[in-house]
């Protein structure tokens, strides 16, 4: 019944004024073979005689957070360069044969990475339309079998699957109640799951959380927490065997401003007199990869 309700929420998100008229555009693409490279940029050519259409399409979809893609010869230059996140991460992605899901998926990146990887099945969550839009675009060039879900972390407990392995990437600082969120995360895996884990970081030897009210010009980032903080918050939500993958500063390598944006980005949000700061005067973003079972 959840998710039934929700479906209703959903229905009226794909009918927005912004959203829908660019769906319709993408549904009258016709079908058609494309050549794919699911590398550092996943590379789509096509012999289609409308390319001129498709990039307008791909304009139409600002802004692109995630990628890089290369359509048609055109490079869609993302605000993040999300192949570095996912060159960290994909050795420690055992997932062939697995269910996967992608918690805050985005337009799909890295799911579409994932496919040279054999999974039995990819779903990705989030709730924003306009993600959705960006990665029905992609992937029907693609055509793969992940699904995209507009729902939510918290719409994973009502979901009638459970997973293998759950990427959450870039979410957890973002949500007001983390340790529920684990705890949810936990419940949605099978036995001896695995979650891949993302989440910015405090320097700090103590168990401590910066709860600041704007963080890098982000109002929704609510708790960051040290190593030693995120490690209790993964055990007091019942997980263990809690191995660091690396850490690493964000950079403007990683991310930047692009055409492909048109706002801020990165430079933007640090002191321009001492870029180890933000804007704000907190350390500058750095990140941590883990996985626990």
């Amino acid at each position: 019944m959840y998710i039934h309700n929700n479906r209703k929420n959903i229905k009226q998100k794909l009918e927005a004024n912004n959203i829908a008229p660019v769906s319709n555009i993408i549904a009258s693409l016709p079908r058609e073979s494309s050549k794919i490279t699911l590398d550092d940029i996943i590379t789509i050519e096509t012999k289609n005689a409308n390319q001129s259409q498709i990039i307008d399409i791909a304009h139409k979809l600002k802004p692109w957070r995630k990628g890089p893609f290369d359509i048609c010869g055109t490079l869609i230059d993302s605000e993040w360069n999300s192949a570095i996140k996912y060159n960290i991460i994909k050795n420690h992605l055992n997932i062939k044969n697995k269910t996967i899901a992608d918690i805050g998926c985005n337009n799909g990146y890295y799911m579409f990475r994932m496919l040279k990887l054999n999974p039995k099945v990819i779903i990705g969550f989030d709730p924003s339309a306009h993600c959705f839009n960006q990665f029905h675009f992609i992937n029907h060039f693609i055509n793969s079998n992940i699904k995209f879900e507009l729902l939510g972390i918290e719409d994973l407990m009502h979901y009638d699957i459970k997973f293998d392995v759950i990427l959450c990437l870039g979410v957890l600082y973002h949500r007001t109640n983390p340790i529920d969120c684990i705890k949810i995360l936990k419940q949605s895996l099978n036995k001896n799951g695995e979650l891949i884990l993302d989440c910015l970081i405090i320097d700090s030897n103590e168990p401590i959380v910066l709860s600041p009210l704007r963080y890098a010009k982000m109002k929704n980032a609510y708790f960051i927490p040290s190593i030693r903080a995120l490690k209790n918050w993964l055990i007091r939500g019942g997980f263990s065997d809690i191995e660091i993958i690396a850490t690493k500063q964000t950079n403007l390598n990683e991310q930047r401003k692009t055409d492909w944006i048109n706002g801020e980005s990165l430079d933007d949000f640090l002191d321009k007199n001492d870029p180890t700061k933000t804007i704000e005067g907190y350390q500058a973003p750095n990140r941590i990869y883990l996985k626990a079972k």
